[in-house]
């Protein structure tokens, strides 16, 4: 079946205009040259043999039969799926990047200086080594069991005071999405605080074009009179009324230019206003920052700080903002704590802000951020230090002004403001400007009939001064400068009270590690503190922990992706274009939809963006009342997080004793609010690990009153292959590619999200202001990008396409497989909380461990501290049910792995019972003292009632392959209430 994909390129690209890859022939003429590298085999972790074991436990005699107890039969896939473009035949690894290879090498990496918050930038090899590509960083989980990941927190802290340092505001958070849905976060916090009649928020015209649209998609729903002006213009002073919640100012604006924003802020304040700046963090080691010209919050991009372009993302974002409103503060923060012993660790600070715990009441629905990114900027500014970011400022800024004065001498008309790396260069026709710039194999940006901007970076050379001048100088019909003739221009520094005089950066690990052997040892040092993938099995419940293949990371560090500008001309980039429309395909063949939009760059945004698209289906049809959403008791925390961000009214919906929705209730509720029913927002399979029997009931009755439905996609990993949500009554759909199709976790971020719809709505997903995407009735941008984090959706099509239509079903098989496995051999010594109609859980399961709070006085939170000394990331605690562990082993574990997690369990279930019959004291014992650290098992003295072999070597494997956490167990209330989101004081780690 050909399903028909809004491709979000521009008018008049078909299928076969933008083509597919080059696949080999369907089978070699050649018998032996069949390729022996494929790869489902290095991906399904148990053999033929394991799976057989596996089944002979469970008392089936196939796979098929497993499927046929574990998926209700009214909702199977009776046939295989249908890809187009793939060869017939499984490709081994090395020729399928070949073909990928060529496919992206029809993109055109041109010199970019477009700007608009998008840089080119100089990746330090021994970070783009030893992070990005490293799996010791990008296989991490979120960090959560703070005691095995005190590396990645500590980088995370690192993160949150360098840009705390640069904007001179008091606490940041540890990242966020891009730079145009963290200014969309700081409306929201404006109007969250502000008082109710305060319901407008000013954006000042020159912010970047991205940023406004965001901008004005999350006003819409939120009930936000989003005003946008000039407000240094008289004209819009009446703006600046009582009924203002917020201002947002660009520093330096869109167009180059740094103004004094000093009374601005004042005239703000004085109406009642807060600030918003969206600032450039590089021009903050330079210019005054935020913090000190009277701005509230400041958000901005750290892409520039050694993130790749990657053709929009994934890059980190940065938010930060005064004390007084930490406690709205979106996404997470880092802070400092103490361990059992009382020493220095790092935990998520107030994780009750966490969505999952406020639902409906969140003022945000990030949930993510971009760890990984987040990470390399922070490693950037521990590499450079201060002075060595402050010399790559005055680099950029001295070229631009050479720059500016050979163009004033070209008779070019610049502003006469201050500026920091980009030109508004008016005086000459832009199409002749551009048609030259294009012939040297320059980008420039438009910015009116006779006007261009052009943006200078690091990455900038001599030669391409030359060249810019010469472009410039060819349409003017005058002789080029020479660079010799303008290095007076470029040393200029800024007058008061534009320049920066504090200091920034003093902490000493940003003036420690400037050589690459001392930047080496600190990166490995932090990553030896963090248990990922490289280490064990990490079986989160809803997390799909899957393998992140190498051949699958491998392109994202390929120039053809990395170096491309996301506001290139779309002609430079029809490899990524190709991409895209192969990979929406394929979604769409895999969920049962008809489009798909890639836009959405996390979860979180894809349910927003999915809710954003029915609302608009329903206004098209009169029906703009329709705004009440219908969420299970059990659902994700950021599924009514984002139907309030939607701008609806959640509705709680009973689930039963099994964990199923109850039908009545549903029935019940769906009639009550029949004339307002937008949607019910499910996840399936269930939020509790079992195929609900009901579904396609589910679905009717929510359509028999007028509604749609949202399916969150958290769980697709048990359904590939199997069934589609469209095909059983689902509207639309969102996909976490960081879950179910192997973009890695990266610590917790980067992630994807796009959604796929059914064919009536795929009129109305998102557009965007630069680049064109959507349908003709497109809501409004949801993310900075247009293809959101463009780079790392390769990883999503090369796994894909290596696994094929059987690949992928077999995992889809063999993750349920994996799951029933582990429960058969835990449900001797454990409850298991929920299964379906003939006994079978899906790919997940949970298991009950609230009876030994009684018995024995252990908790789930000891159970998982316990893991880490048998080599273990616990599996997600205390959700969907408190005191429980969901445990989702995903197919690529091979039983080995699955033995050693099932013996775990089991020998902690020993613990347990040593205490329930007073072999061990309640009070202090193995668990309650867990995990055990090198410090504390090597300490001269020794008082606890049991072993030291006990409390760190508990199990065989542990012996040949031992695990340290780095901390003791962490205090979360003593952190939470000395609050601390910065790199603590040296005097911090004194004794």
């Amino acid at each position: 079946m050909a399903a028909r994909v809004e491709r979000e390129e521009p008018a008049g690209v078909t299928s076969a205009a933008v083509g597919t890859v080059a696949a080999p022939p369907d089978a070699p003429a050649l018998a032996l040259a069949a390729p022996t590298d494929t790869f489902p085999r290095r991906h399904l972790g148990p053999s033929d043999g394991e799976v057989d074991e596996m089944l002979g436990l469970l008392g089936l005699p196939s796979l098929a039969a497993l499927v046929d107890e574990t998926v209700p039969a009214a909702i199977r896939l009776r046939r295989p799926l249908a890809f187009q473009g793939l060869a017939g035949r499984p490709l081994g690894e090395s020729e399928l990047l070949a073909a990928l290879r060529e496919m992206v090498g029809r993109n055109r990496v041109m010199r970019s200086f477009l700007g608009m918050g998008y840089h080119g930038t100089i990746v330090p090899g021994v970070i783009q080594r030893n992070v990005l590509e490293s799996p010791g960083w990008y296989t991490q989980y979120t960090p959560y069991q703070s005691e095995i990941s005190q590396g990645r927190l500590e980088a995370l802290l690192n993160f949150q005071t360098m840009i705390s340092d640069l904007t001179g505001l008091a606490v940041a958070n540890a990242s966020l999405l891009d730079e145009a849905t963290a200014a969309a976060e700081a409306m929201h916090l404006c109007f969250a605080v502000g008082a109710a009649e305060r319901n407008a928020f000013f954006a000042a015209a020159d912010c970047h074009p991205q940023t406004l649209a965001v901008l004005a998609t999350r006003a819409g729903a939120l009930g936000i009179d989003l005003r946008i002006g000039r407000p240094d213009q008289p004209a819009d002073q009446m703006e600046f009324g009582a009924d203002l919640c917020g201002v947002l100012l660009q520093y330096p604006t869109s167009d180059g230019r740094v103004l004094d924003v000093g009374p601005l802020v004042e005239r703000a304040h004085a109406a009642g206003a807060l600030v918003v700046m969206a600032a450039d963090p590089l021009a903050l080691t330079l210019l005054r920052p935020p913090g000190e010209l009277g701005a509230d919050v400041a958000v901005g991009s750290t892409q520039r700080f050694g993130v790749p372009l990657g053709y929009g993302g994934p890059h980190a974002a940065y938010f930060a903002t005064r004390d007084a409103y930490k406690r709205q503060l979106p996404g997470r923060v880092i802070g400092v704590s103490k361990d059992a012993a009382g020493r220095i660790a790092y935990r998520m600070a107030m994780q009750t802000r966490e969505q999952h715990i406020r639902r409906e009441k969140a003022t945000s629905n990030i949930c993510t951020a971009q760890v990984l990114l987040a990470v390399m900027a922070s490693m950037y500014a521990v590499y450079h230090g201060p002075e060595g970011l402050a010399a790559i400022a005055r680099r950029v800024r001295g070229m631009t002004l050479a720059l500016a004065e050979g163009l004033r001498r070209l008779g070019c008309e610049l502003p006469p403001d201050e500026v920091f790396d980009t030109l508004r260069v008016e005086g000459l026709p832009a199409d002749d400007v551009l048609a030259a710039a294009e012939a040297r194999g320059i980008n420039l940006r438009r910015l009116g009939p006779d006007a261009v901007g052009v943006t200078l970076d690091e990455a900038t050379t001599e030669r391409d001064l030359a060249d810019l001048l010469a472009v410039f100088a060819a349409v003017a019909g005058r002789p080029a400068p020479s660079l010799a003739a303008l290095a007076g221009a470029a040393e200029r520094p800024y007058p008061t009270p534009l320049g920066r005089t504090s200091a920034y950066l003093t902490h000493p690990v940003f003036n420690r590690h400037h050589t690459e052997h001392g930047m080496l040892r600190y990166i490995k040092r932090l990553e030896a503190k963090d248990l990922s993938l490289t280490t064990s099995m990490i079986p989160l419940g809803s997390c799909t922990m899957k393998l992140n293949a190498t051949t699958e990371m491998a392109p994202v560090s390929w120039p053809e992706l990395a170096n491309v500008h996301p506001f290139a001309p779309v002609e430079q980039a029809r490899g990524y274009r190709e991409l895209f429309a192969t990979l929406a395909d394929w979604l769409a063949e895999i969920t049962g939809f008809d489009a798909v939009s890639l836009q959405p760059n996390a979860g979180s945004q894809g349910e927003y963006t999915g809710l954003m698209v029915i609302r608009a289906y329903h206004r098209s049809r009169g029906e703009g009342r329709r705004d009440v959403c219908l969420i299970p008791v059990s659902a994700h925390g950021t599924n009514p997080a984002s139907a309030v961000m939607a701008g609806l009214q959640v509705v709680p919906v009973a689930c039963d004793e099994r964990g199923n929705v109850e039908l009545a209730d549903l029935e019940a509720k769906a009639a009550r609010h029949a004339d307002r029913l937008a949607a019910l927002m499910v996840t399936y399979p269930s939020t509790h690990g079992v195929f609900e029997e009901a579904i396609r009931e589910i679905c009717a009755v929510v359509h028999r009153h007028g509604g749609q439905v949202y399916l969150d996609g958290a769980n697709m990993n048990a359904q590939v292959g199997l069934c589609r949500p469209g095909d059983y009554g689902a509207d639309v759909c969102h996909l976490n590619l960081h879950k179910t199709f192997c973009i890695p976790h990266g610590g917790g971020g980067p992630g994807m999200g796009p959604i796929g719809v059914a064919r009536h709505l795929a009129p109305f997903l998102p557009s965007h202001p630069v680049i064109p995407t959507g349908g003709p009735q497109a809501i409004g941008a949801v993310a900075a990008a247009p293809w959101g984090s463009a780079s790392i959706l390769v990883i999503s099509w090369v796994y894909i396409a290596l696994m094929g239509a059987r690949g992928l079903t077999r995992a889809s098989e063999v993750a349920i497989l994996n799951a029933n496995y582990m429960a058969a051999r835990l449900a001797a010594h454990y409850r298991i909380l929920y299964s379906g109609a003939r006994g079978r859980v899906a790919h997940e399961f949970i298991v009950d461990l609230r009876p030994f709070k009684a018995s024995a006085g252990v908790e789930a939170e000891d159970v998982a501290k316990r893991l880490m000394d048998y080599g273990f990331h616990a599996p997600t605690m205390s959700f969907p049910v408190a005191g429980t562990l969901m445990i989702e082993p995903t197919e690529s574990e091979d039983k080995a792995e699955l033995d050693r997690f099932c013996d775990a369990m089991i020998a902690i279930r020993a613990e347990i019972r040593a205490v329930e019959e007073g072999r061990a004291d309640r009070a202090d014992n193995v668990l309650k003292r867990a995990p055990h650290t090198a410090a504390d098992v090597t300490a001269d003295v020794w008082d606890r009632p049991y072993g030291r072999e006990q409390a760190a070597f508990p199990a065989p494997w542990v012996r040949e392959n031992k695990f340290w956490p780095a901390v003791g167990r962490v205090d979360n209330v003593w952190g939470d209430r000395n609050l601390m989101c910065s790199c603590p004081p040296m005097s911090s780690y004194e004794g």
